[in-house]
């Protein structure tokens, strides 16, 4: 069996470990000897082991002389755990085969360098790609400190989010309301504005069998929220409000008293400012945060450059109205020369929808 075949299975390891490992990234490790499995482990939440540590915990004197298949480089700093670079030399290892470089400026190929300095065999590079694209949040957030944000949109063909009486239920197919369901699970945060809030009360929640809430944010410039919001109810420590300095004192007090946290912030023209939101995210470790605000919010994500990535589920439907609600509420662009880009699109049929994902081409004039 090949590089690949092995790099394939620390990928699947490490994506067991998907929204419960932020601030760190997805790691998973294979240990094999002679062409067969001898141990394999992932970094399953942040503080809890890392994934070639698990592995090489098991593989016991076994791991001497075989081959370690990790889908990122090993650490060489201090954290909520020791460094693992050193463990994989002590372990007697004789080959490394990595996906990628750890993006993190304190590692950035020290990992590989202690390996080899040590005699270890290291092939980098395999599925890079895949490997990348796994940590892409991790990847931002280490050199940023600000979450990854993706825009997630149900659109009618003609690029309707809702009628013009703000009917939207169901513009997207159930199984595509499932991949969405399991997105917040894999996600740190989801974000509405408070438009969305009074219009549809939603929970925000993850809804699948062992999942994990994301936090949940809202953007409530003025406090409007009602104070019986399904998106209040528990669990309170992971409901965010975003509201703007000249809001009602005693209304915050309540909502901190039920454990609910309003974060005050500076107004961009009477909005809550959302550099400043997604730089307070980031200090609270978000790596990832999933945009599903109704056009408005989109508007302002698409027109401040803050979108990351996309994923627009088009149901087969077309409204034909002009006055029926767009994806996007912002100012956009009028120049086509200035149009947002994308890159790397991926298409995939759910059902009878159809999810289109991409990268948005960041400008870096």
């Amino acid at each position: 069996m090949n590089d690949q075949h092995w790099m394939k299975r620390a990928l699947r390891l490490a994506e067991k470990g998907r929204g419960r490992t932020s601030p760190n990234p997805m790691v998973g490790a294979v240990l094999v000897k002679d062409g067969k499995l001898v141990a394999e482990g992932f970094h399953a939440k942040a503080g809890a082991a890392h994934a070639e540590v698990v592995a090489i915990e098991r593989a016991g004197d076994e791991a001497a002389n075989s081959t370690l298949y990790l889908n990122l480089e090993p650490c060489t700093h201090v954290g909520k755990t020791p460094p693992c670079a050193p463990l994989v030399v002590q372990a007697g290892i004789k080959r490394a085969v990595i996906g990628m470089k750890d993006p993190n400026p304190l590692v950035q190929g020290r990992g590989v360098e202690i390996l080899q300095h040590s005699g270890i065999e290291v092939t980098l590079g395999v599925l890079e790609e895949e490997c990348l694209r796994l940590n892409e949040a991790f990847s931002k957030y280490i050199k940023n400190k600000e979450p990854f944000v993706i825009l997630k949109v149900a659109t009618t063909l003609d690029g309707r989010i809702a009628t013009r009486e703000g009917e939207s239920e169901w513009i997207s197919n159930e199984d595509s309301r499932r991949l969405v369901y399991r997105l917040r699970d894999g996600v740190d945060g989801v974000i509405v504005g408070i438009g969305t809030v009074l219009k549809d009360d939603p929970r925000l929640t993850a809804r699948i069998p062992k999942g994990k809430d994301p936090y949940r944010v809202i953007l409530d410039s003025s406090l409007r929220i009602p104070e019986d919001a399904q998106v209040l109810h528990e669990p309170f420590s992971k409901t965010i409000i975003a509201a703007t300095e000249k809001v009602p004192v005693d209304k915050i007090e309540r909502l901190h008293k039920r454990g609910i946290h309003v974060l005050q912030l500076d107004s961009d023209r009477g909005r809550v400012n959302l550099v400043s939101l997604l730089r307070h995210l980031g200090e609270m470790g978000m790596m990832s945060l999933l945009v599903e605000g109704g056009s408005q919010v989109n508007g302002s994500f698409l027109d401040q450059g803050l979108i990351d990535k996309v994923l627009f589920f088009l149901g087969p439907k077309l409204l034909g109205d002009p006055q029926a609600l767009g994806i996007f509420g912002g100012k956009g662009s009028g120049d086509l020369q200035r149009a947002v880009s994308l890159r790397d699109l991926r298409t995939k049929k759910i059902g009878g929808d159809l999810l289109i994902e991409g990268y948005v081409v960041k400008d870096v004039g």
